[in-house]
Order: structure tokens, then sequence, then C-alpha cells
């Protein structure tokens, strides 16, 4: 389960580095993007407060706290959900960074 997130992550953010992080999987691009991790009863997935509250209703069947999402081991894993939120930490990353340019150059 873990390799097919792996997977899942690299396809949504190619550029994005492997990286190992609070001793867990992680990808960075212009910052962490999100972390990963396997537990005795699910995966949890860690992509930023932010990204939990933009697909809070796709998100809403699965456990989680602030900034995790639980996904149950007995069950699929919703690999285009986890896709779409990557994506949108891709941007919100290059976003963060391009306002940070902007800012400096005035």
């Amino acid at each position: 389960m873990l390799e097919q997130i792996r997977r899942t992550i690299r396809k949504a953010a190619p550029g994005a580095e492997e990286t190992i992080s609070y001793q867990m999987p992680a990808f960075r691009l212009e910052g962490i993007l999100v972390y990963f991790a396997a537990f005795k009863n699910h995966i949890s997935l860690f992509p930023q407060t932010t990204a939990i509250a933009k697909f809070k209703r796709q998100l809403s069947r699965y456990e989680g706290a602030k900034g995790t999402v639980r996904f149950p081991i007995d069950k699929p894993l919703p690999l285009n959900l986890i896709g779409k939120i990557v994506k949108f930490r891709v941007k919100e990353n290059l976003k963060r960074v391009a306002a940070k340019r902007n800012s400096k150059s005035r």
C-alpha cells in the first residue's frame, strides 16, 4: 500500500524529491508536499491542514485529525483522491514561493 501511495505521489508530482522527515517517507517540492506512513490498522497521509480543508467533503468518510487522514488497511486506497491532494499541494507550494519572490523584487 505504501508503494501504491509512493507511485501515486510520484505521478502527481514528478519533479518532487523523496526524503525522510520526522522518520517518515515524504515528498518535497519547494517545501514538504506530503508525509505518509503505515500503522497497525491504517495508512496515514499528512498533506497539511490546507489540503484537508480543501478536500474536506471527499475526505469525510475517513478518520483523521487536523493535519492527518487515516485510510483503513482493509479497504482500497483512494489513489485518485491522493493524486488530487498532491497536485493541490504542488500548486500551493509553488504559489507560496512565487509570492515570496515577487515580494522580494519590490
